[in-house]
């Protein structure tokens, strides 16, 4: 584009378009669900009925069509993140994120990597929304620290990377196993505020 920003796909305005827009993102999130990001996008538009052609025109790039099949889970997380309240408990707040956080992840082999990557580089389609999560869990972890709940030298970039691990692992994990939920335990026992001494 024009200004150097990456394209963001939108649903279009027109009946026709929003129904090729929305056959295509329900295809899409079938297939990376079954083969991961390398899937076929001309498998994923014989599933949607539409040509490749038309694909494309909503959805220029494989990068632009996984950030769209991606981005409610990010702005889920995002909400979730900005809807705490002072009352709730920092430490178990930010536990259901990470549990969140990992199983969305992991939705499909090849994500961790590509949201690892668009957390830090901003010529890619999702690079605004991860950064938006990044932003939204590293204030659940402030307030954490500010609990006294969680060691006070981890920083948001290190709980991101430790997220990734475990979304790796539970991507990667044999069919009918997921690791996720006990790699988040040892996680958060192991950024857990160290005792008081004595």
């Amino acid at each position: 584009m024009a200004d150097g920003k990456p394209y963001i796909a939108q649903r279009p305005r027109r009946a026709d378009g929003q129904r090729n827009y929305d056959a295509i993102l329900a295809a899409a999130r079938t297939a990376f669900e079954a083969a991961g990001a390398g899937a076929s996008l001309e498998d994923i538009a014989g599933r949607a009925g539409v040509a490749i052609g038309t694909l494309y025109r909503h959805f220029p790039t494989r990068a632009t069509l996984v950030e769209a099949a991606t981005r409610d889970g990010l702005a889920e997380l995002v909400a979730r993140a900005e809807g705490h309240t002072d009352g709730e408990d920092p430490l178990a707040t930010l536990a259901e994120w990470m549990r969140r956080s990992v199983r969305h992840f992991s939705t499909f082999r090849g994500l961790v990597g590509i949201l690892a990557r668009s957390m830090y580089d901003e010529g890619t389609p999702s690079h605004e929304m991860c950064s938006a999560m990044h932003s939204s869990g590293a204030a659940l972890l402030r307030a954490a620290q500010a609990a006294g709940s969680v060691r006070a030298d981890l920083t948001a970039d290190e709980l991101f990377e430790l997220l990734s691990g475990a979304a790796w692992v539970r991507e990667n994990a044999p069919a009918g196993r997921d690791p996720g939920p006990r790699l988040v335990q040892l996680l958060l026992e192991g950024i857990a505020a160290p005792a008081p001494a004595g």
